[in-house]
């Protein structure tokens, strides 16, 4: 399964699909920020990562323009990966409490990082027309990654993303039922993994208090414990 997903990773990342995006990526390594101008940008599709026999997916929205389009690692080289790689070191799930670049030595135990859409968009909005092209690769992640027994979803849009696989596949017949919420779990069908809710950890969501740290670890202590059922 490794070589698989490692195979589907290097696809992800020479994806042509949206222009616009690949466009907009590569123009934001191009100028690039202040701070990062010695910098050398990655400038293109972000692949997912982490442990081939995860038993927790997380699910993200898109990289940001100057942290994961800089990097090349999802939730790598800003603040919301500032507070989530803290999260999943004190949850166990990450091998250290920092990310700052792809080739930092982190390690993801048990869990595996992707994103409904795997380029950094305009105004951290995808068109939806773009996260659907997107959307085969999650598919294919489900299917290489046997193990899994949860998926956290970070914020509305992932939420919403990840129903819309699971009516594809017929494993659920509505997304009305689902109420995305903080810190929700919802049990979908027999042999589906637990869907978890989560705030995403934007800092918009953490410098307002909408979200805290606490409140983040909330949520993978939850999928720790049904991660081990």
């Amino acid at each position: 399964m490794a070589d698989s997903l490692n195979i589907l990773q290097n696809e992800i990342a020479a994806c042509r699909l949206c222009p616009r995006l690949r466009d907009y990526t590569a123009e934001v390594a191009r100028v690039k920020r202040r701070a990062w101008l010695a910098r050398e940008y990655w400038g293109k599709p972000v692949p997912s990562f982490g442990d081939p026999a995860a038993r927790v997916l997380i699910l993200g929205l898109a990289p940001g323009a100057h942290g994961s389009n800089r990097t090349g690692r999802m939730f790598t080289g800003d603040r919301s990966g500032d507070i989530l790689y803290r999260v999943l070191y004190g949850t166990g799930f990450a091998s250290q409490p920092a990310s700052t670049s792809r080739d930092d030595g982190l390690e993801l135990r048990g869990a595996y990082i992707t994103a409904a859409c795997h380029c950094a968009p305009p105004g951290n909005k995808p068109l939806p027309a773009e996260i659907r092209n997107c959307r085969p690769y999650l598919e294919r992640e489900l299917e290489l990654l046997p193990a899994l027994k949860v998926v956290v979803a970070l914020g509305r849009i992932a939420f919403d993303d990840y129903l819309d696989v699971l009516k594809a596949r017929a494993a659920i017949a509505s997304r009305a039922p689902f109420q995305f919420g903080h810190d929700r779990q919802f049990h979908i069908a027999q042999g589906q993994p637990v869907l978890v809710s989560s705030y995403h950890p934007s800092q918009q969501n953490t410098s307002t208090g909408k979200l805290t740290e606490k409140m983040l670890a909330d949520v993978f202590r939850r999928a720790r414990i049904l991660a081990e059922r």
